[in-house]
């Protein structure tokens, strides 16, 4: 853990836009080998969109990381936060402690509130209105979203007392996971279900993003999914009878459409439907 520790203290960020393009890259490739749900659709047409998302983000990550350094030295130099007043523990709970309770905060406490606060839910809806949800689909965030995420991460870090190696561990297993559990990639369902008891796998994830409720307000953790099962948020859905996008705003060509996408934060909220089949 020493020698992770000291590698994402300073990494360089060359080899964080390489984690950013090179898990995009491998995922893509992978849903055309194993693909869970067979879109007909141009896919570098609807990559764009999530793509111009995907570099809003890594813009406003990078212009506000001085924030998240100036924090973690703080916190680290006044021994503040929840893992700097725990007693010694061994570097791998330390690591492991710091990015779980990151993955809370910055994860799935900021999905949670997004989807119970109404301005923040039609920010959030631009991520949910992707009618084909694949490996694109995972940094599909509004600007405005990206620094909703930010101020929870920060806080994250505030609260919890991490370092910046343990935040920079979290932000590239962060961006991976989030990668992997949206990519249409179809794992034997075991495997998919043993998976699920530790991390979010592609299957859970899939159900946050069925168009009705209460299935799109469930499962709502990103690397972990210990929070979902802890707080009762969990729940399962076969991957058959999942339908992506957000009933009430159904319209696929304009939630294809980065003009529209980047207004849809300020049109007025419409209350979602629950599913019948329940």
């Amino acid at each position: 853990m020493d020698t992770i520790l000291n590698y994402f203290e300073t990494i360089p960020s060359a080899h964080r836009s390489l984690i950013l393009i090179g898990g995009i890259t491998f995922f893509w490739l992978l849903e055309g080998v194993l693909p869970l749900m067979s879109f007909k659709y141009k896919k570098w047409k609807h990559a764009l969109p999530n793509l111009f998302f995907t570099a809003t983000t890594v813009i406003i990550n990078f212009t506000l990381a001085g924030l998240l350094l100036a924090t973690s030295d703080w916190v680290v130099a006044n021994k503040f936060g929840i893992i700097n007043w725990l007693p010694d523990m061994s570097i791998w709970f330390y690591g492991i402690l710091g990015v779980l309770l990151l993955d809370f905060f910055g994860a799935y406490l900021a999905h949670y509130v997004e989807h119970k606060v109404k301005p923040l839910w039609m920010v959030h809806l631009v991520h949910h209105s992707d009618h084909k949800v694949d490996a694109t689909t995972a940094n599909r965030h509004h600007p405005l979203e990206s620094m909703i995420r930010f101020a929870f991460t920060l806080l994250g870090v505030f609260i919890v007392g991490t370092p910046i190696a343990i935040v920079m561990l979290y932000q590239s297993l962060s961006l991976i996971s989030t990668q992997f559990n949206h990519a249409n990639i179809k794992l034997p369902r075991a495997i998919d279900k043993v998976l699920s008891f530790v991390i979010v796998s592609p299957d859970m994830h899939k159900v946050h993003h069925h168009y009705k409720l209460p299935y799109t307000d469930s499962n709502y953790g990103n690397i972990f999914s210990v929070w979902d099962r802890l707080f009762g948020t969990y729940m399962y859905l076969d991957t058959d009878k999942i339908i992506y996008g957000v009933d009430t705003f159904p319209n696929e060509i304009e939630n294809s459409s980065l003009k529209h996408l980047l207004k849809q934060p300020f049109h007025k909220y419409r209350k979602p439907t629950t599913d019948a089949n329940l």
